[in-house]
């Protein structure tokens, strides 16, 4: 993040905002777990969650993502700290302990959380002020979902945020049902399954939504749960049902409706609509023409994430 650069501008006059590093860790640490769900989309359960006497280690965040993954945080404190092979330690650790992480869920936010967690492909969040490219290399080699997110500090009243590298692992698509948002969502077959009796008229159109949503950034990680695709940077950004038998490909981005011109029957306000995956805004594609005017909200969805 050496080249980020930030200004404040008072009057017509420039003043560059200097980007350090936190002099104690445990401030970042303490400001993302109080933040984590407005800046990673993850709702936070333990801090230093024990590991017990036999391992002997402390995991430093603990959270639970808006697609019901488990999400570890380790925290770079030294230049020479390998916190990738910490991280992966812990995440071996959490797979063999699942039914004590199941029961925090539930202690910290109830028992239908608890249900739906996805166990699929937990992730492990690296947060550093900075990595080196073997860092960057050495992810790229493992089967696990693993993002390196570089911080900086500036005058402790910005704080930037910078996803260096991440991969996603190859795991199962959830057995279980993701979460909804707000109330309850129609019986369905699989995305994979909706997608592979899709129509080929629907079936190339998502090939092309989903080309674009790829090709907006190196930072873009697809995600398959049960009944849709999740596209995330940070957070997810855009989640895609697909409907052979309306033949409609529904997108849910993070777009504040009321900063857009509805639409009958392409866009819908779902702030109070039950639907699964996350965002407020619903675009529903059934012809090109939809997909065009769908692809400038993805891509504010996108930047915005």
């Amino acid at each position: 993040m050496s080249d980020l650069k930030l200004f404040r501008i008072q009057d017509g006059k420039a003043a560059e905002l200097q980007g350090n590093a936190f002099a104690v860790e445990v401030s970042l640490q303490r400001l993302i777990e109080n933040n984590m769900e407005t800046l990673f989309g993850v709702r936070f359960l333990e801090t230093e969650h024990s590991t017990g006497a036999k391992h002997r280690g402390r995991i430093d965040s603990l959270g639970i993502d808006e697609n019901g993954s488990p999400v570890i945080f380790e925290y770079k404190r030294a230049s020479n700290e390998n916190v990738i092979n910490q991280g992966l330690f812990y995440l071996d650790w959490l797979l063999d302990h699942r039914g004590e992480f199941k029961l925090l869920v539930m202690r910290k936010l109830g028992a239908q959380a608890a249900e739906v967690i996805d166990w699929s492909n937990p992730r492990l969040v690296c947060v550093a002020g900075a990595f080196n490219r073997y860092d960057e290399h050495a992810i790229m080699q493992m089967n696990r979902s693993i993002e390196l997110v570089r911080y900086r500090d500036f005058d402790g009243e910005l704080l930037a945020l910078e996803l260096v590298a991440s991969r996603s692992g190859v795991g199962e698509p959830s057995g279980s049902a993701p979460p909804k948002t707000g109330g309850t969502a129609p019986v369905q077959r699989t995305v994979t399954e909706s997608l592979a009796q899709a129509p080929q008229p629907l079936a190339d159109l998502y090939g092309t939504l989903e080309a674009f949503i790829e090709g907006l950034g190196d930072d873009v990680t697809k995600k398959i749960l049960k009944f849709y695709f999740a596209f995330r940077r940070i957070k997810n950004f855009a989640c895609v049902e697909i409907h052979p038998r309306s033949q409609t490909i529904l997108v849910y981005v993070k777009v504040d409706p009321a900063g857009v011109k509805l639409e009958d029957g392409f866009s819908r306000d779902v702030r109070n609509i039950g639907h699964y995956g996350t965002g407020d805004l619903e675009l529903r594609i059934r012809a090109q023409a939809d997909l065009e005017k769908a692809l400038p909200l993805i891509q504010l969805s996108y930047e915005a994430s």
